[in-house]
């Protein structure tokens, strides 16, 4: 395992988990990079020893260098400094696990320098799906799915003809939420949103997965990931979180990955790939489960879904205003500036307030996040 790793977003939930991967195998870390948590970021330093680490906030940069005086660890700030890591030369993959729209510069960034990377950020193939993977295909990029969902996908293909897909099975485990009404969810509280049933998460995707926004992105993702047509996925509420996704072939054979709800298990196949070792994590029992439940999703309840669908079937900066809306919306609701249930909500009303438009650059992106976010501050001030 001579594998050198750089990890973006090193500090959160899948970040500190690729650590406990990359250290049970002895990954070599070129770069650590987090957003603000100086005292973590620089605590991974030390232990893992990485040629460079970068703090997002610029803020918080003197601090980094008084935690880590008298190492030889060079320090880096800001988005420059984010696509400085992205693109290091004596780097093989970059992990990529940054929260938000963020992340998508240091992905192209990477791209660019001819970096595989191992993709936990959703945004970057929501808001700019199109030009990473052309990009991604002109430098001869792989791009190795992290979340549990599109792992399991691409480890169903493995092996199989893509051209005899017939479509995809998403699964979702509906969030603390599943079975309520549109008037149940009226009064539900932040602490009721952050209590995810199955998985331990940053409070962003826990809040997404609780509007079942989360799943809507993800359908967009497995859209540029697999080159599938919005019609080609289902997405199936399967509660247990065994079952993480699956294929139907031509043959109407369905093919399934199975695991504990772990997200190392992803993480490590994405790292190592297509090495298949002993992973830090549980064994499944299925007699330990006993049943498995599957059920459709509620699309006139849980409205981040159904947008986030439309705006793909839209195309063009639909993906990225519904995903920059929704960003700006959370963030609302985790300050108690607005509802739980204004979420979807805002989001919905998007697809209705802008016009179409392409996405042929970094700078569209850009321009279609900001028009997203103004709307949705002028909504709540």
């Amino acid at each position: 395992m001579n594998k050198t790793v750089s990890i973006l977003g090193s500090t959160g939930s899948i970040g500190t988990q690729a650590l406990e991967v990359c250290e049970k195998h002895g990954l070599k870390i070129t770069a650590l990079a987090a957003n603000s948590s100086v005292k973590l970021l620089a605590e991974q330093a030390r232990k893992f020893s990485p040629e460079y680490v970068c703090i997002f906030n610029a803020e918080k940069y003197a601090d980094l260098c008084a935690e880590l005086a008298g190492t030889n660890v060079k320090i880096l700030s800001g988005m420059e400094g984010l696509c400085d890591i992205a693109a290091l030369p004596q780097t093989d993959i970059v992990l990529n696990s940054v929260v938000g729209m963020v992340g998508l510069l240091p992905t192209l960034t990477a791209i660019d320098a001819g970096k595989d990377i191992a993709l936990a950020n959703k945004e970057t193939l929501v808001a700019g799906g199109e030009l990473v993977m052309s990009a991604a295909a002109a430098k001869g990029v792989k791009i190795y799915p992290v979340d549990s969902e599109h792992s399991a996908i691409f480890q169903c293909l493995q092996g199989n003809k893509r051209s005899q897909l017939s479509k995809v099975i998403l699964t979702a485990s509906g969030g603390p939420f599943f079975g309520k009404s549109y008037d149940d969810l009226r009064s539900v509280t932040k602490e009721q949103a952050l209590n995810h049933p199955n998985w331990d998460m940053g409070s962003k995707i826990t809040i997404d997965s609780a509007t079942l926004m989360n799943k809507g992105l993800e359908f967009i993702e497995a859209k540029w990931l697999f080159d599938l047509t919005p019609e080609q996925i289902e997405i199936v509420v399967h509660r247990q979180s065994v079952v993480h996704s699956a294929v139907e072939y031509n043959d109407y054979s369905v093919i399934a990955q199975l695991g504990v709800p772990d997200m190392k298990i992803p993480i490590q196949y994405a790292l190592l790939y297509p090495d298949r070792v002993s992973c830090p994590t549980g064994r499944l029992s299925l007699t330990d489960y006993g049943s498995l439940t599957f059920a459709k999703p509620d699309l006139e309840t849980f409205k981040c879904l159904s947008s986030a669908i439309e705006a793909i079937k839209r195309g063009g900066a639909y993906p990225c205003l519904v995903n920059s809306a929704n960003e700006e919306a959370v963030g609302a609701f985790l300050h108690d500036e607005i509802k739980f249930i204004e979420i979807g909500e805002i989001v919905s009303s998007v697809l209705e307030k802008f016009p179409s438009s392409d996405i042929n650059s970094y700078e569209d992106v850009m321009k279609a996040d900001k028009a997203a976010r103004d709307y949705v501050r002028s909504l709540i001030s």
